[in-house]
């Protein structure tokens, strides 16, 4: 366990730690990973271009491409940047189904359906981003409350991915700014970095890694914005839905 704000730098990445004797050659040799493969069988929320809920479906249909074509669904961002300002971006696991190996913001994942029973949106996002943290990026519950997520806007993007699977989501963007103790999972995450503001377009410049075709999006009308207004990210936010399409 170590503090983003003491630990992380640019060159020296977190790796995460392993457990048992698999390694990211043998799982990406395989067809699906059983880790990922039971991720797919969770309960997504399909929306409308009005992110107001039509139905559910499990994560694997909602990520399939059929005819050109994928689910709309609920899903949520979140940026987290330490006390000094940097930061957190991953990449991806090997083993993940859409978009292996690619660089990306701090969090990406999706509400499960059980958890928007009897709840707002944004207070259900909440404990979905809690739990994701947790299980992603092995971020202790304790570190932070739902309190500490600022909501900033949502964003409608579209990316066939490598053809087979890919994403369709009405994002929820959150930032969260706050040193926070990071191991990550190996199966969700290949590594980890802090980057600072101005080190920052030098590193995507350098990346030898993709970046998620979301995170891209984001990264030209939103990244700064939020970057900027760290101590007044209520100047920023806003309720509407921003369309951008990836093809």
């Amino acid at each position: 366990m170590k503090l983003i704000s003491k630990t992380f730098n640019l060159i020296k990445p977190i790796l995460p730690k392993f457990h048992g004797n698999r390694s990211y050659s043998s799982i990406a040799a395989e067809a699906l990973d059983p880790f990922q493969e039971e991720e797919l069988k969770k309960k997504l929320i399909v929306v409308n271009e009005n992110d107001e809920m039509i139905r559910t479906d499990t994560k694997y249909n909602c990520h399939r491409v059929v005819n050109g074509k994928i689910p709309l669904h609920r899903a949520f961002s979140v940026f987290i940047f330490n006390s000094k300002n940097e930061i957190l971006l991953q990449q991806r696991a090997s083993c993940k189904v859409t978009f292996p190996d690619h660089v990306t913001n701090a969090c990406c994942s999706h509400p499960l359906y059980n958890t928007y029973v009897y709840r707002d949106n944004l207070q259900a996002m909440g404990a979905c981003v809690s739990r994701r943290l947790w299980f992603e990026l092995g971020i202790p519950r304790d570190e932070f409350s739902t309190g500490n997520l600022k909501f900033i806007t949502k964003i409608h993007y579209f990316s066939k991915g490598d053809g087979k699977w890919g994403e369709h989501e009405i994002d929820y963007l959150f930032v969260l700014h706050k040193d926070l103790t990071v191991m990550p999972n190996e199966m969700e995450v290949k590594r980890v970095w802090s980057v600072p503001r101005d080190e920052f377009d030098s590193f995507i410049k350098k990346c030898e890694y993709p970046l998620t075709p979301w995170f891209a999006e984001i990264k030209k009308e939103w990244l700064f914005k939020m970057w900027d207004n760290l101590n007044n990210l209520d100047s920023i936010r806003d309720n509407k839905i921003h369309k951008y399409i990836t093809q």
